[in-house]
């Protein structure tokens, strides 16, 4: 089993800056990936950023130059540093882990970008 919680959603204006954080414990070993996915209202969650088990790391391009994903050690937290906030980037956004098989979901933290 995986456990993540994530913390750091606010209501914020637009540009700027906003750092969400993402804690994980239970079974750390073999966990082959972890990322960031969000869901605005009325849509489907989407992807928005993955670092995988050799420290790679993966941005999609609706959020490409402007966010940056980031864990140092696999017991350590991971971020979503948010710069240059838009309004579409309202949402709820969720940590995930991936292994052995398995999806792991965080119960998600509230983002709303509005001026």
């Amino acid at each position: 089993q995986v456990q993540l919680v994530e913390s750091g959603g606010a209501l914020v204006q637009p540009g700027g800056s906003l750092r969400l954080s993402c804690t994980i414990s239970g079974s750390l070993v073999d966990i082959r990936a972890t990322g960031w996915h969000r869901q605005a209202p009325g849509k489907e969650r989407e992807p928005v950023a993955i670092v995988l088990k050799d420290g790679n790391t993966h941005h999609w391009d609706s959020v490409m130059a402007r966010f940056t994903i980031s864990r140092v050690g696999a017991k350590r937290p991971m971020y979503l540093q948010m710069n240059n906030r838009k309004v579409e980037d309202t949402a709820v956004y969720y940590c995930a882990s991936i292994r052995a098989g398995q999806t792991y979901w965080g119960q998600g933290t509230q983002v709303t970008v509005s001026s």
